[in-house]
């Protein structure tokens, strides 16, 4: 990621079309879910395929640091991984260390794509990694976690932060607390020259947190979109406005806003 602010989608379920729409919106990157949306490796590795000759940038977020699931996903040609549930430095250098081939890491060697090659060097370059601050003691750990090389970026999770200061999920956006947290670990990502990055959940809140200084910022998984367009089409078609939940100006009572 550069320092320009890169708007993203997320992905929940493995079809290629919300990637390819996000694309041709304008996108920067997906996160392809694999912690909470439906995919097996199988799954997952037939839309890294599928995306290869996309242009947007493929992130894949796993539940954890294991070496394993994170090996299988960059050899089948994901771009970067977003490590969930980091909260500390150690856990954040078990990461980078996953992504990476030794002497550095202690990742595998699997050339499973023949189009990526076999250089190390190549291969490492097109790596990233970024971890997640989503709970109290993430934020309590967030200036060692940013400290740590090779890592590419930190993302925070509104809804689990705010879960875990005590603060409903539809408030995360607005208390004090949880935004005081956010705009920490944001200029700590930034003083440490890495990425601040967060799951905006709405175009509203993309555009306030860039304004708090959040340069990548995913503003919609597929679902969402896909039920705001729908209910845009139904509103024009009906002569009415669509309902406010559908267009995201109030949140849903579950999933991703």
């Amino acid at each position: 990621m550069s320092a320009a602010v890169r708007w993203g989608g997320w992905i929940t379920g493995p079809t290629a079309i919300g990637p390819e729409e996000f694309a041709r919106a304008g996108y920067h990157y997906v996160g392809i879910d694999t912690q909470h949306g439906y995919f097996d490796d199988a799954g997952a590795a037939r839309l890294l395929r599928r995306l290869s000759g996309v242009p947007i940038t493929t992130l894949v977020r796993l539940p954890s640091a294991d070496p394993a699931p994170i090996g299988r996903v960059l050899d089948a040609g994901a771009d970067g991984v977003i490590i969930a549930l980091v909260e500390s430095a150690e856990q954040a250098a078990d990461a980078v260390a996953a992504a990476c081939y030794p002497p550095t890491g202690v990742r595998s060697f699997g050339p499973l794509r023949a189009d990526l090659g076999t250089d190390l060097a190549t291969l490492a370059t097109r790596t990233s990694v970024y971890v997640m601050i989503e709970t109290v003691r993430g934020v309590q750990a967030a200036a060692e976690i940013c400290a740590v090389p090779g890592l590419a970026g930190v993302y925070v999770g509104p809804a689990d932060l705010a879960i875990s200061m005590g603060v409903a999920v539809a408030d995360g956006l607005t208390d004090t607390r949880v935004l005081g947290a956010i705009d920490d670990i944001q200029a700590l990502a930034t003083a440490a020259g890495i990425t601040p990055g967060i799951h905006a959940g709405t175009g509203a809140a993309g555009r306030m947190l860039a304004a708090r200084g959040y340069t990548m910022l995913t503003l919609a998984a597929e679902s969402q979109a896909l039920r705001r367009g729908a209910a845009e089409f139904l509103a024009e078609a009906a002569g009415t406005e669509p309902s406010q939940t559908a267009t995201g100006q109030t949140k849903p009572a579950g999933g991703y806003q």
